[in-house]
C-alpha cells in the first residue's frame, strides 16, 4: 500500500544531509512513496479492524491515489540518538490499518501510513523526520550566535522552519519544537537589531574613512602652489583615488546622497589640483623663457668682456653681471646649466688673463719688495722711542726712501704697509704724549681747577660742621657725599699734574 496521506516532508539543510548519509532526507516534494504494487509479488497486509478514533481523520487515505508515485521506499535506519528517538516515539502510534498518528495538544493527527518493507518499526521514519526537524532548529539556533547570517537568511530560514513545523509528517514533541522555533523568532529579532546596528556602525565608519580621503585630497588641493611638490602630490592624489575605488567596491555601501556629496568634494579637489598645476607650470614656463632671454644677454656681455685688458673696469662689470644674473631668476634646468657654464667660462678667461698679467707685474715688483723690507728693518729699530726728535727726523727720511722704492707685489702690499704704519703710529703717540706734558695752557687749566676744588672743599667742610650741629641726618649725608666727591676730583688732578711733570 502506498503512503497516501503523508504531508510534505521537511527538506534538510546541506549540512544535515552531508552529516547524516544514512538518514532518510525527505525533499520538498511529497514524501517518497513505495513503488506501485506489482501483480507478481503483492505485499501482504493484515485486514484492518475498525476501532474508535479519538479525533476525526483529516482526510480519506484514498486521496493519496492522486499523488504521482515516487521511487521505492528505502529502509529507515534507526535514529542515531536512541534516547531521543524513543522519547519522540511516545508521541505517536500506528493504527491497525497502518495509519500513523502523532499526539498534539489539540488531539491526534494522522501524519501518514506505514508501508510494508520500510522496517520493523512503523514509527521510525516519522520519528526520524522529527529528529531532522529538531536538528534544523538546533542548527539555526547555533548559527544565530555567529556573524555569518544576513537578515535575509534569518528571515527565510525562520519562515521555512515555521512552515515545516506547522503540521509536519513527523512524530515527536511537536509543541515543544514549535515553542523552540518561536523562541528563535525572538532571538532572530534581537539578531536583526544587532545586524542593523553593526551595519549602521560599519556605514558610519565607511563614511568616516571616505571623509578622510576627501579631506586629504582637499588638503593637497589647497596647498600653496609655490610650496607644492607637484609630482609627489599627484602620486598621492592617485593613491587616494585608488583608496576611494577600493572602499566603494569592497567596503559597506553608504547612503547615496552622502556618497555623491563626498565624491563631489573629492572630484572638486582633484579638478582644483589639476587646474593649479597647469597654471603653475604655464607660469613657470613663461618665467623660464624670460630668465633664459635675460641670461643669454648677460652671457653675451660676459663673453665680450673676456678679452678686455682694462682690468679694473672689466672686473667691476663682471660683478654687475653677476648681480643681474641672480636677479634674472632660474631658467629651465638644462638651459640654466648651459648658460651658467658659458658665463663661468667667460669669467675664467678674463680673470685668468688678469692673474697672468698681475703675476708678471709681481715679478717686476719683487726687487722693490727687497728694498722696502730693508727700510722696514731700519724703521722698526726706532721703536721704542728714546730720542723723539731724532726718531722723527729718521722717520721722514725713511718715508721718502719708501716712496722712491716703488710698488711691491699685491700679495705683500698690506703686510709691508702695515708694518710701516705701526712705526709711524708709535712715533706720533710719543709726540702727542710729550705735548700733553709740556702744554702750558693745559697745566694752567689744571692748576685753576685744583684751586676751585680746594675752595669748594673748604666751604663744604664748613657746611658739614653746621649740618652736624643741626642734627639733620639727611643734610649731613648729602654734604658728606659732595665733600668726598670734590676730594676725589682734586686727587685726580694733582696726580695728572705730577705725571706731566715727571
Amino acid at each position: 500500500m502506498s503512503e497516501s496521506t503523508d504531508n510534505q516532508a521537511p527538506e534538510p539543510t546541506p549540512t544535515e544531509a552531508s552529516a547524516r548519509t544514512s538518514d532518510v532526507s525527505p525533499a520538498p516534494e511529497p514524501a517518497p512513496e513505495p513503488a506501485p504494487e506489482q501483480p507478481a509479488a503483492p505485499a501482504p497486509r493484515p485486514k484492518p479492524t475498525p476501532k474508535p478514533r479519538p479525533v476525526p481523520r483529516p482526510g480519506p487515505p484514498a486521496a493519496a491515489s492522486k499523488q504521482t508515485p515516487g521511487p521505492a521506499a528505502q529502509p529507515v535506519p534507526a535514529p542515531n540518538d536512541a534516547a531521543a528517538a524513543k522519547e519522540a516515539a511516545t508521541y505517536g502510534r500506528v493504527d491497525d490499518d497502518g495509519t500513523v498518528y502523532v499526539r498534539e495538544e489539540s488531539g491526534e493527527r494522522a501524519v501518514g501510513q506505514f508501508a510494508a518493507g520500510t522496517g520493523d518499526d512503523p514509527l521510525a521514519m516519522y520519528v526520524r523526520r522529527y529528529l531532522d526537524l529538531n536538528a534544523k532548529v538546533d542548527l539555526f539556533d547555533a548559527r544565530l550566535a555567529s556573524t555569518d547570517l544576513t537578515v535575509k537568511e534569518i528571515d527565510s530560514t525562520l519562515e521555512r522552519l515555521r512552515s515545516e513545523t506547522a503540521e509536519p509528517s513527523a512524530v515527536g514533541n511537536l509543541a515543544a519544537l514549535r515553542s523552540k522555533v518561536e523562541a528563535l523568532g525572538v532571538r532572530a529579532d534581537e539578531r536583526r537589531a544587532e545586524i542593523a546596528a553593526e551595519r549602521a556602525a560599519a556605514k558610519a565608519e565607511a563614511v568616516t574613512e571616505r571623509t578622510k580621503i576627501v579631506e586629504a585630497a582637499e588638503s593637497i588641493a589647497t596647498t600653496d602652489p609655490e610650496r607644492m611638490q607637484w609630482r609627489p602630490a599627484g602620486e598621492k592624489l592617485r593613491g587616494l583615488l585608488d583608496q576611494w575605488k577600493a572602499a566603494q567596491h569592497n567596503g559597506p555601501r553608504i547612503d547615496r546622497t552622502v556618497e555623491e556629496e563626498l565624491w563631489k568634494r573629492f572630484s572638486h579637489a582633484r579638478t582644483a589640483f589639476d587646474r593649479e598645476r597647469r597654471h603653475f607650470f604655464s607660469e613657470l614656463e613663461e618665467r623660464n623663457a624670460t630668465a633664459k632671454r635675460l641670461k643669454e644677454q648677460i652671457v653675451a656681455e660676459a663673453e665680450a668682456l673676456s678679452s678686455s685688458v682694462d682690468w679694473g673696469h672689466a672686473a667691476g662689470a663682471y660683478r654687475d653681471l653677476m648681480t643681474r644674473w641672480k636677479a634674472a631668476g632660474r631658467a629651465a634646468r638644462r638651459d640654466d646649466d648651459a648658460l651658467w657654464a658659458r658665463f663661468r667660462s667667460a669669467q675664467d678667461v678674463f680673470f685668468g688673463a688678469r692673474d697672468a698679467a698681475n703675476a708678471e707685474i709681481d715679478a717686476e715688483y719683487g726687487a722693490n719688495l727687497v728694498v722696502k723690507e730693508e727700510i722696514l728693518a731700519e724703521a722698526e729699530a726706532l721703536i721704542p722711542v728714546k730720542d723723539l726728535e731724532a726718531a722723527k727726523a729718521s722717520l721722514r727720511d725713511i718715508q721718502d726712501r719708501w716712496d722712491a722704492a716703488g710698488k711691491v707685489p699685491r700679495g705683500d702690499l698690506q703686510r709691508v704697509e702695515g708694518r710701516l704704519r705701526a712705526v709711524e703710529n708709535a712715533i706720533r703717540d710719543a709726540d702727542e704724549a710729550k705735548w700733553k706734558k709740556t702744554n702750558p695752557e693745559q697745566q694752567a687749566r689744571a692748576e685753576g681747577a685744583a684751586a676751585q676744588l680746594q675752595d669748594a672743599i673748604a666751604s663744604l667742610e664748613a657746611d658739614l660742621v653746621a649740618a652736624k650741629a643741626s642734627g639733620i641726618d639727611r643734610k649731613v649725608k648729602d654734604v658728606t657725599a659732595a665733600l668726598e666727591a670734590r676730594k676725589a676730583w682734586l686727587e685726580q688732578i694733582e696726580q695728572a699734574a705730577q705725571d706731566s711733570r715727571g
